[in-house]
């Protein structure tokens, strides 16, 4: 009862405010009532046919829509006119006699039934247009300040342009009804006229008139407000949009003129560099501040506050550093690889750890590690019994362990020496002669290339002995005299040229009458001058 109460002096309530605008303004009383200015034939010199003939097509028009607005509004009018007959029985439940117990459960079933439908319609109950007329909230705008950010800016304007579209097109349907009503208010005010019948039914429109024109406005000034919110929100997010978008644009220009640098370099040093291990040593370098530059540019171009950068950089590096002791090192010992040169790509080195030996040509200097493939060597064959595999050497083992390089500073030879054991009773001025001149014939070719890479070394290490030609030495032995014969040769195929001058050296002395191999063997004395070099007896 209450309720119904409250709509009635609401709609007096607005059936006077629309009366005092009308006297004192009737131009904005004409507007209130039709905001459209709709054109529609004038309803004065219609006919009676013809009024009824209009109305009864817009009350089917109304009746058969499907328009939200209509469906809440009916809603709402059946609500209220479910209350009123509700509060009706309840009236007559007062005035029937209590012994008339048939009429009472009558009246209460049907009040029950009707209460029933009031659940049902429990959210039309007051303001049927509320979410159709309530002004849709922004919420938190998005803060654009990376490229990642544009495209939730993006779909953040394309939600809110979806809400402006849904919201306009609420108006829309609301002004087609309003446009209904409307008509129909004023066909029902002329067919009032002459006929009394009409009266009732022109007050039910004349409040659904002010109900929907209420609406309108209500709607009409959310749309305005929601409109100067949307034109904010939209400027200030396109512009940071477009500026996110030119900032990435000269971030791309500054990393491809990076990159163009690095390239035209890289061709400058491909051009006047011959070696091709410097070569690969500056494009390494190249690379590696190219990649610095680019991180730096994306770092100080998105990073707003950099002491904030340092600081925590600050806090963090003594956890890194004892966190991640290995990798720190690694990055350490490629500097001192590359700016120190000890080792270049190509180089024939030799590592130990653990006991295992490694001997192979470099690869590649990354970073982190050293790339080593193993040949077939000496020690291959005499230790590890296993060759073409790949060596992973970690940069830190230069502070931790010695690795050798055979061809350093250009340096393409090194020292081999051959090993073989005559008996005590042999020629060995003549041995060693023999040996001394097969080494020297097969290695005279790399005894020049010595001589010329180290007169080129002087310039940096000081060099005292460099004498590089072949050496032979004796040494006694327990079964015999080693005869031990030095010379150079190729760093990369130490072997084979080992293989050569082992087999010429076996074949030259064994056509030597006076020289004999010394190896474990069983021998009869049957005089006392065998053994002693005497062959005569």
């Amino acid at each position: 009862m209450k309720a119904w109460c409250e709509r009635v002096c609401r709609i007096l309530v607005l059936g006077l405010l629309c009366s005092s605008l009308a006297q004192a303004a009737p131009e904005q009383a004409s507007t209130l009532i039709n905001p459209l200015n709709t054109e529609h034939k004038d309803s004065t010199t219609m006919s009676q046919k013809e009024l009824q003939d209009e109305l009864v097509s817009i009350n089917t028009t109304l009746t058969q829509s499907n328009n939200p607005w209509l469906k809440r509004y009916t809603d709402y009018a059946n609500y209220n006119r479910i209350m009123r007959q509700m509060h009706t029985l309840q009236d007559e439940i007062l005035h029937i006699d209590a012994t008339n117990i048939s009429a009472l459960n009558e009246k209460r079933l049907a009040i029950e039934t009707l209460e029933r439908q009031l659940d049902l319609l429990k959210d039309a109950k007051s303001d049927p247009f509320k979410d159709l007329i309530q002004k849709p909230e922004i919420g938190d705008l998005p803060n654009i300040t990376n490229p990642f950010a544009i495209i939730s800016g993006l779909s953040f304007i394309n939600n809110l342009q979806n809400t402006k579209a849904a919201f306009e097109s609420n108006k829309q349907s609301l002004e087609i009804v309003l446009t209904l009503i409307e008509r129909k208010y004023s066909l029902l005010e002329q067919l009032s006229k002459s006929h009394k019948n009409y009266a009732k039914e022109l007050a039910l429109v004349q409040a659904e008139l002010l109900e929907f024109q209420s609406a309108y406005n209500i709607i009409s000034t959310s749309i305005d407000i929601y409109n100067k919110r949307y034109d904010e929100v939209y400027a200030l997010l396109s512009h940071q949009i477009h500026k996110q978008t030119f900032k990435l644009m000269y971030i791309a220009l500054a990393i491809l003129i990076s990159i163009g640098l690095a390239l035209g370099l890289k061709l400058l040093i491909k051009r006047y560099i011959t070696d091709n291990e410097r070569t690969y040593t500056a494009n390494k370098i190249i690379n590696f501040f190219n990649i610095t530059i680019i991180v730096l540019i994306l770092l100080f171009a998105y990073l707003e506050n950099v002491t904030y950068l340092v600081a925590v950089l600050g806090f963090a590096s003594a956890g890194l550093a004892i966190a991640m002791k290995d990798l720190f090192m690694s990055i350490l010992g490629w500097f001192v690889i590359v700016l120190g040169g000890s080792v270049h790509v190509g180089d024939r080195v030799r590592v130990e750890k653990d006991g295992s030996i490694y001997v192979g040509d470099v690869l590649d200097i990354s970073m982190l590690r050293i790339t080593m493939y193993e040949d077939v060597t000496l020690t291959s064959f005499a230790h590890n019994r296993r060759a073409g595999r790949i060596v992973f050497i970690p940069n830190n083992f230069v502070f931790t362990m010695m690795i050798a390089n055979y061809t350093h500073n250009g340096m393409q030879t090194v020292w081999d020496g051959i090993d073989f054991c005559i008996t005590f009773d042999s020629n060995a001025q003549k041995a060693q002669q023999i040996a001394l001149d097969i080494t020297a014939k097969h290695s005279k070719s790399y005894t020049q290339l010595t001589k010329s890479r180290l007169r080129k070394m002087r310039d940096r290490y000081s060099l005292k002995h460099a004498n590089v030609d072949p050496r032979v030495y004796s040494f006694i032995a327990t079964n015999g005299l080693v005869i031990s014969v030095w010379y150079q040769t190729n760093a990369y195929a130490t072997l084979t040229l080992r293989s050569q001058i082992s087999l010429e050296i076996m074949q030259a002395i064994l056509q030597e009458p006076d020289i004999f191999i010394a190896y474990e063997t069983t021998k009869f004395v049957q005089t006392p001058y065998d053994g002693f070099g005497d062959k005569s007896h």
